[in-house]
């Protein structure tokens, strides 16, 4: 990064310390830092997405639908996060190279499943063997972020569909009284609502969610707890060209302070979003906002 990084061995104090974190190891850190904001960032609305549609097949008057609805928030809610993580991505990778193995490789005539191998024919192979690095990245983070929108998707459904529920009754019935459907009162009614219901548990969710996020090594994407354990280690002339002692204390503690801090200005963003959706509401929260004004 700088001239006088040339030479490692003739630097100390702060020229030795500028140097060792701008080294290439260190950038790999710094990205994995967005690496995993930007999985917040899509995972995010896209459990969100997964939660209200199961929300949504849970309450259905159609029976096949509903039970599928909680058949989904069931079983995903009730397997343990890692041993889902761990079965899940490679189920999900081999059913998308099987699909694209029937379609590119008809004629094949050898078993996929040859012992403990799981054999697909060179095209259907996802990402290709001769893809940059960067399409096999892309290929796990769109895997990572699939898993995780499934499992807190099941999560958000179930939290949705009781805010559904809190919503008074009464309401949805004077609207058809009022002539709509019920589908529109499903939209206008019940949908503006439940989010005040909702909001509490749902940012429950993103606290764990946050915290979930050193599981995307499980899933093969190097994260910033991966980086912080390797950097943070003895001497290793893989990952450093300047030799320390065992530093992962120090590199954890940052690690703590950041999602200390992320932690700290989701409350804030959570808290000011709560008072905005629970003014006019006849909610507690919206009554006391009344009755202070």
């Amino acid at each position: 990064m700088f001239s006088f990084c040339a030479d490692p061995s003739t630097l100390d104090g702060w020229r030795w310390l500028a140097c060792y974190l701008t080294t290439g190891k260190h950038m790999s850190l710094y990205v994995s830092v967005l690496v995993v904001l930007a999985l917040l960032a899509v995972t995010a609305p896209a459990a969100l997405i997964f939660g209200f549609g199961g929300a949504v097949a849970a309450r259905s008057h159609f029976l096949p639908l509903r039970w599928i609805g909680r058949t989904y928030i069931a079983i995903v809610r009730g397997v343990p996060d890692i041993a889902f993580f761990l079965f899940f991505v490679i189920a999900l990778d081999q059913g998308f190279e099987w699909l694209r193995h029937k379609v590119k490789c008809p004629d094949w005539d050898q078993p996929i499943r040859q012992g403990n191998d799981f054999i697909v024919c060179a095209q259907a192979k996802l990402p290709l063997s001769t893809s940059p690095q960067w399409v096999h990245e892309t290929y796990g983070f769109f895997l990572a972020v699939l898993t995780f929108a499934i499992v807190f998707g099941a999560f958000a459904a179930n939290v949705l569909y009781g805010a559904m529920r809190a919503v008074p009754h009464a309401q949805l019935e004077t609207a058809e009284a009022y002539g709509m459907t019920r589908r529109q009162a499903f939209r206008r009614i019940l949908v503006p609502q439940m989010w005040v219901y909702a909001l509490p548990g749902l940012s429950n969710l993103w606290m764990v969610l946050i915290k979930a996020t050193p599981l995307l090594f499980l899933l093969g994407v190097e994260d910033i707890v991966y980086w912080a354990r390797e950097l943070g280690g003895t001497a290793n002339p893989r990952f450093t060209e300047y030799p320390h002692g065992d530093w992962r204390v120090w590199y954890f503690l940052a690690l703590l302070f950041f999602y200390l801090a992320f932690t700290r200005v989701s409350e804030i963003f959570l808290e000011r979003l709560m008072v905005r959706l629970s003014h006019g509401q006849a909610t507690t929260g919206g009554s006391s906002q009344g009755h202070t004004a």
